[in-house]
């Protein structure tokens, strides 16, 4: 599925707001995370070998959160029923979000559709996208526990049998880095200004 087809899939579009952060905060913040070119160049690497998995990926952590009723609530309506469209719609994001993770150098369109993702997740945007009713904010604490099962659980699917040891495990760190930089980006919203 191209990127255009991609329901509410956004990046790049006029809709999109300015991120609220300049990109040399941004530099900043990935330093902070010690996220470094070589970590660009082992991200695309790992691009080459996730993006064909992309559906596989998704039947992972799909089936984790199946499995626990309390993250299955956030695709939910208010009365506890899953709302299956907004979970195949989401699905489809979700493997884009795989290749935008790999696909560096990360440039202002990309920063700026980081804030858009975070807004998805906050109540100020969450269910607009794909105009359902689901509960309206998916709390922060469970934004960045999901940093642990989608860093740990990607692992197998680098280790392709084509790449060394050592290669795999920079692939590793530098997605590790990468989503955990894309948690610190998405919590924004949850924090007023000032703070």
């Amino acid at each position: 599925m191209s990127n255009d087809q991609i329901p509410g899939y956004t990046m790049g579009e006029d809709s999109v707001q300015e991120a609220p952060i300049s990109m040399d905060e941004f530099d900043q913040l990935k330093q902070t995370v010690m996220f470094t070119e070589e970590d660009e160049e082992h991200l695309q690497e790992a691009g080459d070998i996730l993006g064909p998995q992309g559906d596989e990926i998704l039947d992972v952590w799909y089936g984790f959160v199946a499995d626990h009723d309390f993250l299955v609530y956030y695709f939910s309506q208010p009365d506890g029923e899953p709302i299956d469209e907004y979970l195949d719609r989401v699905r489809d994001r979700f493997v884009q979000w795989i290749r935008d993770t790999c696909d560096t150098p990360y440039d202002e369109e990309w920063l700026n559709y980081q804030f858009e993702i975070a807004r998805r997740h906050h109540r100020t945007k969450k269910n607009q996208t794909d105009d359902v009713d689901a509960v309206p904010n998916i709390d922060l604490r469970y934004v960045i526990a999901f940093i642990y099962p989608i860093t740990a659980t990607i692992r197998d699917f680098l280790d392709d049998g084509d790449h060394s040891t050592e290669e795999v495990n920079a692939m590793y760190h530098a997605w590790f880095k990468s989503v955990t930089l894309q948690v610190a980006l998405w919590s924004y919203p949850y924090a007023e200004e000032d703070w």
